[in-house]
């Protein structure tokens, strides 16, 4: 028997495509529905230019503080999964309709954001708050130099929460990682 070893990331393909990106994908929950937002942004490089072709994934307890144990991949408009993945356009624009996550654990709320992009050789993991949610309480964010907590902190607009991604440079945002992680 062969022994096989692990590899390491790729960002060039061909990739295995099951679900990346799926129907509805960035629809946590329909458009219009009771307590419906928008979580919108735009993801940059270095040079503060659009990256077309990044994919962001959220993961997000629910309006209450609970986290879903549905399967992923459904959307029947009744389940909230708490999972979302969204591809960027040609601006570098993503966005996704969910809710406003409730309190997990009696932490501060946020949802949890993946990037994946070319040049990446690991996906980017960081988080998104909402002003006014209790912010000076959370010990991650708190954590975080004073001058760049801002790059964790959505921006309320006309068309509902914007989180811009920006991968480096100036404002880049705050990036985390865990343990085992490379």
């Amino acid at each position: 028997m062969t022994e096989l070893t692990a590899t390491p990331g790729q960002t060039i393909g061909p990739f295995f495509g099951y679900a990346l990106p799926f129907d509805r994908g960035n629809e946590l929950v329909p458009p219009g529905s009771a307590g419906a937002i928008q979580l919108h942004g735009t993801v940059t490089d270095g040079a503060g230019g659009p990256v077309p072709d990044a994919l962001v994934e959220i993961w997000q307890a629910d309006s209450g503080g609970a986290v879903p144990t549905s399967s992923s991949l459904r959307r029947d408009g009744d389940t909230f999964t708490g999972w979302g993945r969204a591809a960027t356009d040609a601006g570098g624009h993503y966005s996704f309709t969910t809710v406003k996550p409730g309190a997990l654990h009696q932490s501060t709320p946020f949802i949890a954001v993946a990037v994946f992009a070319r040049g990446l050789l690991n996906r980017l993991f960081t988080r998104a708050y909402f002003p006014g949610d209790q912010l000076d309480t959370d010990r991650l964010l708190n954590s975080v130099a004073a001058d760049r907590r801002h790059t964790l902190i959505t921006v309320p607009d006309e068309h509902g929460f914007r989180f811009d991604i920006r991968l480096q440079g100036a404002d880049e945002t705050v990036f985390l990682r865990y343990r085992g992680q490379p």
